[in-house]
């Protein structure tokens, strides 16, 4: 599985729950640096942080991807929306949570969201 990392580099902890949560193992991590410069358009910028990623289009359409969004919701949802335009689905993303007590603040993986599943079931209220 290929994980997309925009955001926080992942540790191995993390990495090992979401080899757990998900049954596969994660062959490749890519850290996509994710920091966009608030004076010009987003899109374009989210584009150029998709194509920095060396993926070919039949990859994209093939194999099993995971995406760790970066924390600015703006960013995020133009970035499933441009990876889903690649994939021709909505990849499932990851979801971090702060790890209660912990100091300096820690966090674990609290949950993998299948958004396809989410979407596919929104469509059937229509």
């Amino acid at each position: 599985m290929l994980l997309l990392n925009f955001s926080h580099p992942l540790t191995p902890n993390q990495l090992a729950s979401i080899q757990s949560l998900t049954g596969r193992a994660v062959e490749r991590v890519v850290d996509v640096k994710t920091h966009f410069d608030q004076g010009s358009p987003f899109v374009e910028q989210a584009q150029g942080l998709v194509n920095s990623v060396e993926v070919s289009a039949a990859e994209w359409q093939t194999m099993p991807v995971l995406v760790n969004p970066p924390s600015l919701s703006v960013i995020a949802c133009i970035l499933l929306a441009e990876l889903h335009g690649r994939m021709g689905y909505f990849p499932p993303v990851l979801r971090l949570r702060p790890v209660p007590g912990s100091m300096p603040t820690a966090f674990e993986v609290a949950e993998i969201v299948n958004l396809q599943a989410v979407r596919d079931a929104a469509r059937a209220l229509r």
